[in-house]
């Protein structure tokens, strides 16, 4: 919601006013010098929008306040040019309030546009929420990271490496909206309050590494030459539920420089709709893009969330340090999810972010069956991984 600065405003009688946290105010405003606010300036308040209100016969300034549950300042700063002393039935004016529930719809199909569309949603609400491109897939749809937290701790999250395990996506965003709305309402999850997170932990979240693969499994072949190939790849099915690669038939979790060719040796020579892990290391966009993000930010931990099994893979030739045992363990514990140091599978994005940087990295397999899993699964799948979430920043 925006407002204009009156004289005498500050970011912090703001924070007063609408009861939230000043750190999310200045977060969400970061052109603007705090200490030197101009008058008509526009000011972002987070976690409020505006919802118009007609005067009736009757109505007064205390009066819609007292209804609408505002205060009365907060109803001036929304309508700076109102004169609440000569209000006139039929008049139009606005009304903040506060959100107090989820805005986006996790349980469904989730694809690349719902999340593209998810993500803009979020943003306008909670502008402190820091989004960027970081590349584009093979078909040129946008790689979406998203920053949430003041920190300097670093915590990496991502979803959907493989197509058919889309949920996942859907599995964080989830938790995304329910960690926003906990910090603009000052309210907690599991009995935590977040705003020490906030202020302790920077999350980084790729939510969906694969928009091409998983759109093909969702929604059927793309007209043109990918989805010409795609078919091809399948061999002629227009059922997609076993594709895990990209478009072009590459495994991106297979793709990166840790024993990479061990795994090239065992598993399909050409495009597949899984396992194969392309003619070399870091071929495709979309792993490509990851490998240079893990670069740039230096992360604290990764977490990268697949499914299924309720395994959580978290060593890589002994290469893990010691704290990796303490931190599964506490996943292990909030989920009841069986660790699992060693796999015979490799060059994976937890496998190189271990062996390159020496962190901790993890592979959380969500849920059991087969995939993609139902998203009937959703709610028991978010209540285990919830767990797993806020032992990311705490741990």
């Amino acid at each position: 919601m925006e407002i204009l600065i009156r004289p005498g405003d500050s970011l912090w009688s703001y924070a007063r006013a609408f009861n939230v946290p000043l750190p999310l105010i200045i977060h969400s405003n970061p052109t603007l010098n705090p200490n030197a606010l101009s008058t008509g300036q526009a000011v972002q308040i987070p976690g409020y929008r505006l919802r118009s209100y007609t005067i009736k016969n009757g109505d007064s300034f205390y009066k819609i306040a007292t209804q609408n549950r505002v205060s009365i300042d907060t109803l001036l700063l929304a309508n700076p040019e109102v004169n609440f002393n000569d209000l006139q039935i039929g008049q139009t004016i606005e009304v903040p309030f506060r959100v107090t529930s989820t805005i986006i719809n996790p349980r469904q199909n989730y694809d690349s546009t719902i999340l593209t569309t998810d993500i803009a949603a979020l943003s306008k609400l909670y502008p402190f929420l820091r989004r960027r491109s970081i590349g584009t897939s093979v078909m040129g749809k946008e790689l979406i990271e998203f920053q949430i937290g003041n920190g300097s701790k670093l915590v990496h999250w991502n979803g959907s490496f493989h197509a058919n395990e889309w949920i996942t996506t859907a599995v964080i965003m989830q938790f995304v909206n329910e960690y926003l709305l906990s910090l603009t309402n000052n309210e907690v999850i599991r009995g935590r309050r977040m705003l020490p997170f906030y202020n302790d932990v920077t999350l980084s979240i790729v939510p969906m590494v694969d928009p091409d693969g998983v759109d093909l499994v969702l929604n059927g072949p793309p007209a043109g030459s990918y989805g010409e190939e795609a078919l091809r790849i399948n061999r002629g099915s227009t059922e997609f539920n076993g594709w895990k690669a990209n478009i072009r038939g590459v495994d991106l979790n297979k793709q990166f420089p840790a024993k990479w060719e061990l795994e090239a040796e065992r598993k399909p020579k050409e495009p597949a709709p899984r396992d194969f892990p392309g003619y070399e290391p870091l071929t495709e966009p979309e792993s490509i893009a990851m490998a240079e993000l893990a670069g740039e930010l230096d992360f604290e931990k990764m977490l990268a969330f697949h499914t299924q099994g309720e395994v959580i893979f978290w060593g890589f030739e002994g290469l893990e340090p010691p704290r990796s045992r303490a931190i599964v363990n506490e996943f292990s514990r909030v989920s009841g999810y069986e660790p699992i140091r060693y796999v015979d599978s490799f060059a994976g994005y937890k496998d190189w972010f271990i062996q390159d940087f020496r962190e901790p990295g993890f592979t959380v397999e969500l849920g059991q069956g087969m995939n993609p899993l139902p998203i009937s699964q959703f709610d028991e799948i978010y209540q285990k991984t919830l767990g797993i979430f806020l032992a990311s920043m705490y741990m």
